[in-house]
């Protein structure tokens, strides 16, 4: 018998705001009424709160405490092929600082103090209370788990919980939030200066959100999903002036926000404009 809705159940009713991941613990894609963002939703996860749609959409923003719907038939189809239990940290006013190796973990026994401690497979959660940004990749092996985020839950944990000390709120001031895309896009000038036909401000944005809703939802195969995302955006806007920085990085903050590394985002980027020859 699945367990997973009794527990979660348990921890919405104590005040955690929970959802079910699948089994690559991440959660589960939109459904057909979000998909395109056609429930007014958008993109990247970025929403105050749960969509209206009862089915357990939009990511860290699916998390709730509202036991109705934790334990209703659209959720329950969705427990039925979870595989673990997972949170929104910054919803329930704590931070987890997740630390995924040995290195990592020997690093904040150094430099953070004494608070719950969660063992993990590779490492350990550290819990504070108090929300901070999250931010991934604050130092090797150290993300930033709590507002528009979510942890897997792996038990209460151990020992008395501190409050977020100064170390990690400098951490998540001082590092960005998006790893700088790897290089800028060049782009050669248009026979006889004629004027970029994707120049218009609607039709980029509707491809930029495009793209990172389909990162967002994708359901299996994230490095290959991210990879063809960035492949098709630089197909329709590589070679003609359109793209900014600030499109890449919003490219990059969707498969950060799905759990890529900024390694994994870079080199499919490079992948993706040495296969069009940009």
């Amino acid at each position: 018998m699945n367990s997973l809705p009794t527990t979660a159940l348990g921890l919405a009713e104590g005040g955690l705001p929970v959802l079910p991941l699948r089994a690559d613990k991440r959660p589960f894609g939109n459904c057909s009424a979000c998909e395109d963002l056609a429930c007014g939703g958008r993109p990247n996860m970025r929403v105050s709160g749960p969509c209206v749609c009862p089915w357990p959409c939009h990511g860290w923003a699916a998390a709730t405490t509202d036991p109705d719907v934790v334990g209703s038939p659209q959720w329950a189809a969705a427990w039925r092929r979870a595989r673990t239990i997972g949170y929104h940290p910054g919803g329930a006013g704590v931070t987890v600082v997740d630390l995924d190796n040995a290195d990592a973990v020997d690093w904040a026994r150094e430099n953070l103090p004494p608070t719950t401690t969660v063992a993990t497979t590779r490492g350990q959660h550290w819990i504070y209370r108090g929300a901070v940004r999250s931010v991934n990749g604050v130092r090797d092996g150290v993300d930033i788990k709590s507002a528009m985020s979510y942890a897997r839950w792996l038990g209460p944990g151990s020992g008395p919980m501190a409050d977020v000390p100064a170390a990690v709120h400098e951490l998540v001031k001082v590092k960005p939030a998006v790893r700088p895309a790897p290089r800028a896009v060049v782009v050669p000038a248009r026979a006889g200066g004629g004027r970029c036909p994707h120049r218009s401000p609607v039709y980029l944005e509707r491809g930029i959100a495009m793209a990172e809703q389909r990162i967002s939802t994708a359901t299996s195969g994230v490095h290959a999903a991210v990879y063809r995302t960035f492949l098709a955006v630089l197909s329709a806007h590589g070679r003609c002036g359109c793209l900014t920085a600030a499109h890449i990085d919003r490219l990059f903050t969707a498969a950060q926000a799905k759990g890529e590394s900024a390694r994994h985002c870079e080199a499919a980027w490079a992948n993706a404009t040495t296969a069009l020859g940009i």
